[in-house]
């Protein structure tokens, strides 16, 4: 069960395959993506997890909002996300990802050691992603990772999609001395990996090592489900958000906000309590990164 009766929700807010054809909410640019950001905050989310986009030609056909791993876009949307939530009196925690896919090992990394996230993600397995693609985690890349993250005091988020992959997380945990505890994503109903079942979910969280803090997502038609297993099984934390599912209803596109809305009343209904950033931090072993503005003074949460 939860070590604490706060529940940690985190927002996806686009992903790398979600397209405005099929969901003309997603957000691709720095803007849009920051907006969305902080109306997710306001509503309850303490986490926003980022991918970038970019407009890219592909087979002589120019591509809007194509999956990127651009450093300057990634600079673009942590910079808008930090300075808006200023503005808004609003403070949620950033974590990046680095499934950059087909890219070099150095442009999955290249934005942590330069924009120094709270949290980024780390997938510590390779996968045939719906039976349709390899998406691919060697262990070259993860040992880079691992020191990355230890490096620059970023909490990985473990993306686990099977019961291996909990395993896998904690050779690099030992590894490189990540600190203790692992904080665990359980992604379910990928196709090819762990489906997105309540026995599947009670399975792989019997199976984590002790300690660790866990949050659950469900992809596409498992989303309800899992979030209904995860509060029944004590999660700490709902993963949501337009990069795992696009339908607020049968046949109804959702909005990230929707979707963080009815978790948050989801997990209250469950008499549990939505946890603030600085609660998830706590809950995460998270250190907060500060930077102190000679010019002005505040204290600016970020790099």
């Amino acid at each position: 069960m939860a070590k604490t009766n706060k529940v940690m929700i985190q927002v996806c807010v686009c992903g790398a395959g979600t397209k405005k054809e099929n969901a003309p909410t997603v957000p691709y640019t720095a803007e849009e993506i920051a907006e969305q950001t902080i109306a997710c905050a306001k509503a309850g989310a303490s986490i926003v997890h980022i991918h970038v986009r970019e407009n890219k030609e592909v087979d002589g056909k120019m591509e809007i909002g194509y999956k990127s791993m651009s450093l300057d876009m990634f600079t673009q949307a942590v910079e808008r996300i930090r300075e808006e939530s200023i503005k808004a009196g609003v403070d949620i925690i950033i974590n990046l990802t680095t499934s950059g896919g087909e890219y070099e090992d150095f442009k999955r990394l290249q934005h942590l050691g330069a924009l120094r996230p709270e949290m980024c993600s780390f997938d510590p397995n390779t996968l045939n992603w719906n039976n349709a693609y390899i998406f691919e985690n060697h262990p070259r890349f993860l040992n880079y990772l691992g020191q990355e993250v230890v490096k620059y005091d970023i909490k990985p988020e473990f993306e686990i999609f099977d019961t291996g992959h909990i395993d896998s997380a904690m050779f690099y945990v030992e590894k490189h001395g990540i600190p203790k505890p692992a904080h665990l994503q359980f992604i379910m109903g990928v196709g090819g990996s762990m489906p997105g079942t309540a026995d599947g979910l009670a399975f792989m969280v019997g199976k984590m090592p002790k300690d660790s803090s866990w949050s659950v997502s469900g992809i596409g038609r498992t989303h309800m489900a899992m979030m209904l297993a995860g509060l029944a099984l004590g999660c700490d934390g709902l993963r949501v958000g337009l990069e795992d599912n696009i339908y607020y209803s049968r046949g109804v596109i959702a909005t990230n906000l929707q979707l963080v809305e009815r978790a948050v009343e989801l997990s209250k209904l469950a008499g549990r309590e939505i946890a603030t950033a600085d609660e998830a931090r706590e809950i995460l072993g998270i250190t907060r990164h500060c930077l102190r503005d000679e010019k002005t003074n505040p204290v600016t949460w970020g790099v």
